[in-house]
């Protein structure tokens, strides 16, 4: 979990759905078989002389890094999944992510210009939706993936009610 050096005291974090999970594990070992299959390829070719340039050594460890580094990520995204989470404040919406490299995001209501959900194929079969927002600042990357379709569509009408009573108080 994020630590409490970045996190604000008290506040209640809500995490992301435990369908997110699924989405996340099913990409990465979709991802893992593509590379394994297509690190198989050379090895084929090898063993059956079609390339006699490539040594064998070579394609075994980098099969053997694909394994490694396929391993390792599978260990770390039920970590990163838990690490995701909002909060909603009086005047602003935190959102937090990251393991390692962790993050706190605090987004006042009034600077956000629109608030964006998007459901992809894979998500829409998990009931998932991820939340986008909007604010003048263009390199800011705030976005809660993984939501509860009905959450997203909540939390979209929620901020932007919010947003536009924050601006119409400037």
């Amino acid at each position: 979990m994020p630590s409490e050096a970045i996190d604000p005291h008290g506040v209640v974090w809500t995490g992301v759905s435990k369908n997110y999970l699924k989405v996340r594990l099913l990409g990465w070992l979709l991802t893992a078989v593509i590379w394994l299959v297509v690190l198989s390829v050379p090895l084929v070719l090898v063993l059956i002389g079609v390339w006699t340039w490539l040594p064998l050594w070579v394609i075994w460890s980098l099969i053997a890094l694909n394994v490694v580094i396929s391993a390792w990520t599978g260990l770390l995204i039920p970590r990163q999944v838990r690490a995701i989470g909002y909060a909603e404040r009086d005047d602003d919406l935190l959102i937090r992510s990251g393991v390692f490299f962790q993050r706190a995001m605090v987004v006042p209501y009034g600077r956000m210009q629109y608030v964006d959900v998007s459901v992809g194929p894979v998500e829409r079969a998990f009931g998932l939706c991820s939340l986008k927002l909007h604010t003048a600042a263009v390199a800011t990357k705030a976005e809660i993936p993984g939501l509860p379709t009905d959450e997203g569509a909540r939390l979209r009408e929620q901020l932007s009610a919010r947003g536009e009573a924050k601006l119409a108080g400037l």
